[in-house]
C-alpha cells in the first residue's frame, strides 16, 4: 500500500513537470503596436482643421483613449525614444542613447545602434514572451538579434546598396523573408528605405505576417513621414499627402489584424513631434578651432579630449578624461562663449545633474539644446563653418523633451479600452507597461505606472 502511494507520487510529479513545460494558451488579449515616425499629436486630434482626411487614426479619438501629447526622452530622436516605447525606461537606463552609436574618429560609417544586444532592459518582445503569447516584428528600430521574437523582419542598412537586401535576409528569422516574398510575389524593402513605396511594401508584409503566424503581439514600424518632414518640412503638402497614404495602411494592418484577433488591443504611437529648420551649426568648428578636435592632412579626426555627438537639434559633449578637472573647465568656457554668440543658435546648456535629470546619456559631460530652426551637424570636413544653411533638411527634431514641438502620438482601442478617453499629456514612459498590462503580463522595471485607459 506504502509503495504504490509512492509511485504514484512519483507519477503525478513527472506529469506536473510535464504540464509546466507545455505551452499554456495566451492570458490575455493580443497587442498590435503601430509606430508612425515623426506624427505629431496635432495632426490626428486636429486633422480636419488642417485638411488632413485620416479616418484610421482620427477613429481612435472616439473608440479608444488618446494623449493630446506625448512628453519624450532626452534626445527626442527615433531610436532612443522606440526602446523607450519598448522598455518604459529612459535612454540613461536602457542605453539606446542616440540613433548613431558614439564614434569620435569617424570610422564606422555612420553606424546606428541597430542591434538588440546595446539595449540593456526589458522589452514588450519579453513580455509578450512570459505571457505565452508569439511574437512579430517589422522593422522596429534596435531590433537585430532581439530575443523573443518568433518573426523578426529587423531593421538595418549600411551603403544602400543592394547587398543590404542580403544583410536583411540574413538577420531575419531563418526563411521568413523569402517565405512573404513568396505569397506577396513582391520584394522587401530595402532597410535603408524610408520612403512611402518602402512604407507600403513593410505594410503589406505585415498584413501577411497577420494572416500566415498571427502573432500574439506585433510591432510594425512606418518610416515615410518622417523621411518627408525632413525633405519638406511639418506641415508641408507632400508630408499631407504622405500621412493620409499612411492613414490607409494602417487602416489596412487593422483589418487584418480584426479579422484574426477581434479581440486585439491596437495601438498607434510616434517617437517625436517636428520642427521647421533653416540652419545648420557645426559645433565641430569651435571645438577644432580650440584644438579639442585633431584633424590629419586628409581631413579625417585623427584625436580628440573633448567631441561634440550629433543628436539631431541638439548635441552631447563627451570628454577624453571625465576625471580631468581643467578639461572640463575648458570646455564649459567654451561652451558659454557659444552660448552667449548668437551666431551659434545655442537655447541651452546642460550639465551632468540635468542630464541625468532628464533620462539623458550619461556619457555626455554637457549636453547642448540648439534653438527651433536649427539643426546639428555631423563631422562635414575640417573647412566648415560653425553655421551654414540647412539646404538639405526643411525639418527636424532631437531637442530637448520639454519643447511642445516635440510632443508624440499614443492613440490606443480595443476590447476593455475607455471610448472617448482624453488622457492629456503623458510621459513616453507610461506607455509600454500600459502595453504589457494590456497582454496580461509586467514590465517591473518600468519608470512609470499604466496608463488609466480602462473604463
Amino acid at each position: 500500500m506504502a509503495q504504490r502511494f509512492g509511485l504514484s507520487a512519483v507519477f503525478a510529479t513527472i506529469i506536473a513537470s510535464l504540464l509546466a513545460l507545455m505551452p499554456l494558451p495566451a492570458l490575455a488579449r493580443p497587442v498590435l503596436l503601430i509606430s508612425i515616425d515623426g506624427l505629431r499629436p496635432g495632426d490626428v486630434i486636429n486633422a480636419r482643421q488642417r485638411g488632413l482626411d485620416l479616418p484610421n487614426l482620427t477613429a481612435f479619438l472616439t473608440t479608444g483613449a488618446y494623449a493630446t501629447g506625448v512628453i519624450g526622452v532626452l534626445p527626442t530622436l527615433t531610436y532612443p525614444s522606440h526602446t523607450t516605447l519598448m522598455t518604459g525606461q529612459s535612454p540613461a537606463r536602457h542605453g539606446i542613447v542616440a540613433n548613431t552609436t558614439f564614434d569620435p574618429l569617424h570610422i564606422n560609417d555612420d553606424g546606428w545602434f541597430w542591434y538588440a544586444q546595446d539595449n540593456k532592459a526589458d522589452t514588450l518582445w519579453d513580455a509578450a514572451f512570459r505571457a505565452r503569447l508569439t511574437t512579430g516584428n517589422v522593422h522596429w528600430p534596435v531590433s537585430v538579434g532581439a530575443g523573443h521574437v518568433t518573426w523578426n523582419l529587423p531593421q538595418i542598412w549600411r551603403t544602400g546598396h543592394a547587398d543590404d537586401r542580403k544583410l536583411v535576409r540574413a538577420l531575419a528569422t531563418p526563411g521568413l523573408v523569402a517565405e512573404i516574398e513568396a505569397q506577396r510575389r513582391e520584394g522587401y524593402a530595402d532597410g535603408k528605405d524610408e520612403t512611402l513605396p518602402g512604407d507600403k511594401v513593410r505594410a503589406g508584409f505585415a498584413q501577411s505576417l497577420i494572416r500566415h503566424h498571427q502573432p500574439g503581439f506585433l510591432t510594425v514600424y512606418l518610416t515615410a513621414l518622417d523621411h518627408q518632414q525632413h525633405l519638406t518640412g511639418p506641415g508641408s503638402p507632400e508630408a499631407h499627402r504622405t500621412l493620409e497614404t499612411i492613414d490607409g495602411l494602417v487602416g489596412d494592418i487593422i483589418t487584418v489584424e480584426r479579422q484574426f484577433h477581434p479581440d486585439a488591443v491596437i495601438a498607434v504611437v510616434s517617437d517625436h513631434g517636428f520642427a521647421p529648420v533653416d540652419t545648420a551649426v557645426n559645433l565641430f568648428r569651435p571645438f577644432i578651432d580650440a584644438g579639442l578636435i585633431s584633424v590629419d592632412g586628409s581631413g579625417a579626426i585623427s584625436g580628440w579630449e573633448a567631441t561634440p555627438w550629433a543628436t539631431g537639434g541638439s548635441y552631447a559633449v563627451v570628454l577624453a578624461r571625465p576625471g580631468d578637472a581643467a578639461l572640463r573647465a575648458k570646455v564649459a568656457a567654451l561652451l558659454d562663449r557659444l552660448a552667449a554668440d548668437p551666431a551659434a543658435h545655442i537655447a541651452q546648456v546642460v550639465t551632468e545633474p540635468d542630464i541625468a535629470a532628464l533620462g539623458g546619456n550619461p556619457r555626455a559631460a554637457f549636453y547642448v539644446n540648439l534653438r527651433l530652426g536649427a539643426v546639428a551637424t555631423p563631422y562635414l570636413g575640417r573647412d566648415k563653418p560653425l553655421t551654414l544653411p540647412s539646404t538639405g533638411t526643411k525639418g527636424m527634431h532631437g531637442y530637448f523633451p520639454a519643447a511642445p514641438e516635440m510632443r508624440s502620438t499614443f492613440l490606443i482601442a480595443g476590447p476593455g479600452i475607455a471610448k472617448a478617453r482624453d488622457l492629456g499629456e503623458i510621459d513616453m514612459r507610461a506607455i509600454a507597461p500600459t502595453l504589457a498590462r494590456a497582454m496580461g503580463a509586467t514590465l517591473p522595471a518600468a519608470e512609470k505606472p499604466p496608463l488609466p485607459i480602462l473604463p
